[in-house]
């Protein structure tokens, strides 16, 4: 591992960063903020959503280049090594089926759509289903199809992107992107809390990656230059070519740019990429709250694609923004936690972080309050009889933040003594 360590650049943590990014969800949401936004206020709130991004994974990022460890070792100090694991594999799983069963909604309208070009009707939850199984079957029994499908997809999934802007950007399209106008309202908080809910979970899990670079600054830079230009640009993608094409989603979108047939194929591989790595992360994150054996591995992958599947077949795609908002709720309050700890009280030297046994009561609390009260605006906007709170996005990285630092100045000893007992 040393040996890895040592060779990492921030210019090669720079492009798995970027590879993250530039996916079928980074369009999905540019497809979902031009639908209550300009242009210009979509742009402004990608660029402000990911400096946000950026900065927690420079904080959740360095931890980990100065300890040498994952994100799951640096988070048992906050909340120990057993709460750590549980914690993060739950929103690990939680965020890794919701994007599972978007993107295998999103290829089964794919196929749906396809299919009908030539004469074949089939509805599609039935398409979503089938999707679904495939990524999962060829999750558990060929994850080497995973680098195949990899070295296919991102080069046309890029190649289709940047096709369409030069045909958006050069025809007569160009006029209609001018004088858009957008048929509903989205509030500037609103849209925030979607862009960071696209990322949130790579923002603090940065660590995994970041552990092996060789210095700080190397973290900083690939941040900087791995994730903002690659957001813009394909949030912006997604939203200039929804205008451009006047779609309703990113399926029609694809389907309109070349001939159907070669759009529909590169949204299914580009689908298929990456929902084998969510429901393979998703099994995994399974195996660790369930403690899984090695030998069961593969089914926890299964029951985990078998779970998105559903997801998929009720149509998840539909509720993609209170899902990103919930993301951005719930995930962001980790970094709170941590960055309060690491930075906060132990002044960001690694030789104050010690790992703590068992479960650290302060941190879990400090997130789950801090995820509580940020959630509770989204939840309450999906029954409009109720009274409704203003989302604010970044309130409970705030609130857990403030938590934890208050509780572990106030009953940081009797703590560590109930955890030691």
């Amino acid at each position: 591992m040393n040996a890895v360590k040592e060779h990492q650049s921030w210019f090669s943590l720079g492009i798995i960063w970027a590879g993250a990014v530039i996916s079928i969800p980074s369009l999905l949401v540019g497809n979902a903020l031009i639908a209550g936004m300009g242009l210009s206020k979509v742009l402004l709130v990608t660029l402000v959503g990911y400096s946000i991004i950026v900065l927690l994974m420079i904080l959740q990022g360095i931890q980990s280049t100065d300890l040498g460890r994952s994100t799951v070792q640096v988070a048992g100090q906050v909340f120990g090594k057993r709460g750590s694991r549980t914690i993060l594999s739950i929103i690990l799983a939680i965020a890794c089926l919701g994007w599972f069963g978007i993107q295998a909604n999103v290829c089964g309208e794919a196929l749906a759509n396809l299919l009908a070009e030539i004469g074949i009707t089939i509805p599609v939850p039935l398409a979503s289903l089938i999707c679904g199984l495939v990524m999962v079957v060829s999750a558990m029994y060929g994850v080497k199809v995973l680098r195949v499908i990899s070295y296919i997809a991102v080069p046309l999934l890029i190649g289709i992107s940047v096709y369409g802007l030069i045909e958006a950007l050069t025809g007569d399209s160009l006029q209609i992107i001018q004088n858009y106008k957008p048929a509903a309202v989205m509030n500037f908080t609103d849209g925030l809390a979607v862009t960071l809910g696209s990322f949130a979970l790579g923002a603090v899990i940065a660590g995994d990656y970041s552990q092996f670079s060789r210095k700080r600054s190397d973290v900083l830079k690939a941040a900087l230059f791995g994730i903002v230009p690659a957001g813009l640009l394909m949030i912006g993608a997604g939203a200039v070519l929804t205008i451009a094409y006047q779609a309703s989603d990113i399926t029609a979108t694809f389907l309109s740019i070349m001939t159907p047939f070669v759009g529909g194929m590169i949204l299914i591989l580009a689908t298929w990429k990456t929902n084998l790595v969510n429901v393979i992360s998703g099994g995994f994150a399974l195996i660790n709250v369930f403690n899984v054996s090695k030998e069961k591995e593969k089914w926890a992958v299964g029951i985990a694609g078998t779970l998105g599947t559903v997801l998929a077949v009720v149509g998840i795609l539909n509720y993609f923004t209170p899902i990103m908002s919930i993301l951005s709720a719930m995930i962001p309050p980790v970094a709170g936690v941590m960055i309060a700890s690491y930075w906060v009280l132990g002044k960001g030297d690694k030789r104050r972080w010690q790992e703590v046994e068992g479960v650290n009561v302060l941190g879990v609390v400090s997130w789950l309050v801090g995820a509580i009260i940020a959630c509770t605006p989204v939840v309450l906007s999906l029954f409009p009889s109720l009274p409704q709170v203003p989302n604010q996005p970044l309130t409970g990285i705030v609130i857990s933040f403030v938590i934890y630092y208050i509780g572990y100045r106030l009953f940081a000893q009797k703590t560590v003594i109930l955890e030691e007992l």
